[in-house]
């Protein structure tokens, strides 16, 4: 049996009342699907509702947008004859002029349940918006693709917050995109009208390719669910001038620079024992984006056992290597990144410049990762209260 989804009940169960006769916004992009690989905005108005708006986040509603970074424009879409929003423009949050036709603004946006994934504040911004303009939100839940119950890394830091991290929050939160929405909403006081409709059947424990739904890749970068399990720590890679596997056909899970000796740097990676992975030696060319044309060494990240995996190490173990590899090529990327235009880009991912600062001091791992159990302790007992399963 699939697990059934939040924007299922909501238009086939007693949650419909939340949206019936009023005028719905909607914030989605193309694996916003049911499970009959629908698109929601089809679903709504084939069941009668009127659809005035579609808002899309990072990407774009048709997430046609291959590159982060790239804001998309404000359109109209034919087929549905509603005017697109983008939340990734000259503006983060919907304005006043954007919700004037909106009654109840719904969210059914697939998030992976990473920190710096910028959906969930793309969900932030519109409760913000919402609140202020008397607008009620009503967030459709999806599963956390990567299970519900570990937690990994450091907290931000509030004075590191970004578009990338709004709220303090470890990197890999366990949260499903409803249960962000109410420790948004409440702990960190945005205070809209909210309501979560939730999922039936849905496990804690489960991946997302044991929930018998589809999978529809939620951005360009993120084509498999083997790409989201290594995500919460690969990402960390957007911030160095390594690259991390954009323009080829395995993002994130690619990771080399022109400098390195693949052969080399997986065999020093497997010598580490991190469990659950496998560092093989690859040698690629990315098409666009860093290193494109180039010649890159490097290794694929093999996850041999996900349940035991902690991509954040797997990344602090690689940017210590990558050091030790290359001690004069310079690691960092410069800013501008994601709307910060002074801090360093692995700092605001990494939510502080502790793991900038430790690795060029030549810290060990365990040294960098030393709070962080304390931290992923803090969170779980914060977040029980907000949890739906």
């Amino acid at each position: 049996m699939s697990v059934r989804l939040g924007i299922e009940r909501l238009l086939d169960g007693p949650d419909r009342k939340l949206i019936e006769g009023k005028r719905v916004g909607l914030v989605c992009n193309p694996a916003s699907i049911d499970s009959g690989i629908v698109h929601v905005s089809d679903r709504l108005l084939a069941a009668g509702h009127r659809l005035t708006a579609l808002f899309g986040p990072q990407h774009g509603f048709r997430s046609d947008l291959q590159e982060n970074m790239i804001e998309s424009p404000h359109a109209h879409d034919a087929k549905r004859r509603v005017p697109v929003h983008s939340l990734y423009s000259e503006t983060r949050e919907p304005t006043a002029d954007m919700l004037k036709e909106v009654d109840v603004l719904v969210i059914d946006l697939q998030d992976v349940g990473t920190r710096i994934y910028t959906y969930i504040y793309t969900m932030a911004n519109c409760l913000h918006a919402a609140s202020r303009h008397g607008v009620r939100v009503v967030v459709c839940d999806r599963p956390n693709p990567i299970n519900g119950n570990d937690i990994e890394g450091a907290t931000l830091d509030p004075a590191y917050e970004s578009f990338v991290g709004q709220f303090a929050i470890p990197m890999r939160h366990g949260l499903t995109i409803g249960e962000a929405a109410r420790l948004f909403n409440e702990h960190f006081g945005l205070n809209a009208t909210l309501d979560v409709v939730p999922l039936e059947g849905w496990k804690r424990s489960m991946f997302f390719d044991e929930t018998g739904l589809p999978w529809v890749l939620p951005s360009p970068n993120i084509p498999t669910l083997d790409t989201a399990v290594v995500y919460p720590g690969a990402v960390l890679f957007e911030g160095t001038l390594l690259s991390e596997g954009r323009g080829t056909t395995r993002p994130f899970e690619l990771i080399g620079a022109p400098w390195i000796d693949g052969e080399r740097f997986a065999e020093a990676m497997n010598a580490r024992g991190i469990p659950g992975a496998y560092f093989r030696p690859v040698f690629f060319e990315p098409t666009f984006h860093k290193q494109a044309q180039r010649l890159c060494g490097g290794c694929q990240i093999h996850v041999t056992d996900r349940r035991v995996f902690p991509s954040m190490r797997t990344a602090v173990e690689m940017l210590d290597e990558f050091k030790r590899e290359a001690p004069s090529e310079k690691l960092w990327r410069d800013p501008p990144y994601e709307y910060e235009h002074v801090k360093p880009p692995i700092d605001i991912l990494y939510g502080s410049d502790q793991l900038r600062r430790g690795i060029d001091a030549g810290a060990s791992p365990a040294s960098i990762m030393k709070g962080w159990k304390s931290d992923e302790a803090a969170f779980r007992k914060l977040r029980e209260k907000f949890l739906l399963y």
